[in-house]
């Protein structure tokens, strides 16, 4: 694998991210229009398809959705035990959990550093990796 870096550190998995979700908005679509087809015929089965297909499309969402927000709460739980290791405190309270996020990519020398910076600018996600010098890969999120 190549270094990880800014440009390269988003993951999207082709079967997930691409397959899956365009085969349920097809799904989603074939169904509209077979009910608008068949709304004087089958008018309940039609409703019914539109329904499942709609359901499965909030479920792919929110699996996902789910999934991000324990990650999320695990980073922001290892960012703020690297501050204390790093400092002898707590990272701060006003850091909001997507900054933590940005910051679990910065090296150990310009964490802390980065993360006072992001506070006091008000910096977000985006603009905190791009402020990064020393990448830090993270190769276990999905």
């Amino acid at each position: 694998m190549n270094e990880q870096n800014f440009k390269n550190h988003k993951s999207l998995v082709l079967g997930y991210h691409y397959i899956s979700f365009f085969s349920i908005v097809a799904l989603l679509i074939g169904t509209i229009v077979y009910l608008i087809q068949n709304l004087n015929e089958q008018l309940f089965l039609s409703a019914l398809l539109v329904i499942g297909s709609f359901s499965l499309l909030i479920v792919w969402h929110y699996s996902r959705a789910f999934a991000a927000k324990a990650q999320d709460r695990a980073i922001r739980a290892e960012e703020n035990f690297r501050h204390y290791i790093l400092t002898g405190k707590p990272i701060s309270e006003n850091l909001t959990t997507l900054q933590i996020v940005g910051l679990r990519f910065a090296s150990d020398e310009e964490f802390v550093a980065l993360a006072e910076r992001a506070q006091q600018e008000k910096m977000s996600q985006l603009e905190i990796k791009k402020a990064i010098k020393n990448w830090r890969a993270n190769t276990y999120r999905v």
